[in-house]
């Protein structure tokens, strides 16, 4: 018999891509949520994907709330702590686009549209604080490098964020197919593009060696292990 874990036997054999059950399950809610909608997805649906027992759930999250909030926030912290292992020295342009770039990458490469989940009415409560949290520090960090570029008060300086995010769209028009292994840089290009930085050849190469280099990277490859429960 295949196990889950030390006396908790499975339903069935492992049926999900992921080393643990819990990334197991995170995995099957994914595509649960996305597909068939976070209302009607109940924790005993989501235990039945996996092929584990609904109490086995359990012993990883307490509630469906704490399953969507590690999968949204697994969108936006590697972006963070990628952008906080960047030289502060580079140049506004250069560390923009190295943020896109990963940014989109990073949305386009899980298996699933999460960041279609992100207006979600749920989102807006409590259990939620630290995800919006979050979102809103990394939209201003772009916000912050396009005002370097612009100036301040410029209103361009919040067209970046949105380059990067209209990703979620793109994927979502798309039935959630493959996305183009070239989008990233597209996405990161048009982000300067629309600040009006001209020498979009020396940015993006700068860019480019920043982000190709990057563990994992791989567009396809690039879901980070699910972090342990705070």
């Amino acid at each position: 018999m295949t196990h889950a874990g030390p006396g908790r036997p499975r339903l069935h054999a492992p049926r999900r891509p992921g080393p643990t059950a819990r990334a197991e399950i995170l995995d099957a809610a994914a595509e649960l949520f996305t597909t068939r909608g976070f209302s009607p997805t109940s924790t005993r649906t989501i235990a039945e994907a996996v092929g584990i027992r609904q109490a086995s759930l359990y012993n990883h999250f307490a509630t469906k709330n704490d399953i969507l909030v590690a999968l949204l926030e697994d969108t936006v912290e590697p972006t963070l702590d990628f952008d906080d292992n960047l030289d502060p020295a580079l140049p506004p342009e250069v560390r923009l686009c190295t943020l896109a770039w990963f940014d989109t990458a990073q949305l386009s490469a899980g298996r699933w549209n999460l960041g279609a989940l992100y207006h979600l009415p749920e989102v807006r409560t409590e259990p939620f604080d630290r995800f919006r949290e979050e979102r809103r520090h990394l939209m201003e960090r772009y916000r912050t490098l396009a005002a370097q570029i612009v100036g301040d008060g410029d209103p361009r300086t919040h067209l970046p964020f949105r380059v990067v995010e209209s990703i979620i769209g793109m994927r979502a028009d798309d039935g959630d197919v493959d996305v183009d292994a070239g989008l990233p840089e597209a996405l990161a290009t048009a982000s300067l593009t629309v600040l009006g930085v001209s020498d979009l050849a020396a940015v993006t190469s700068a860019a480019r060696a920043l982000v190709v280099g990057v563990p994992g990277y791989l567009l396809g490859s690039m879901n980070p292990p699910a972090r342990p429960p705070a």
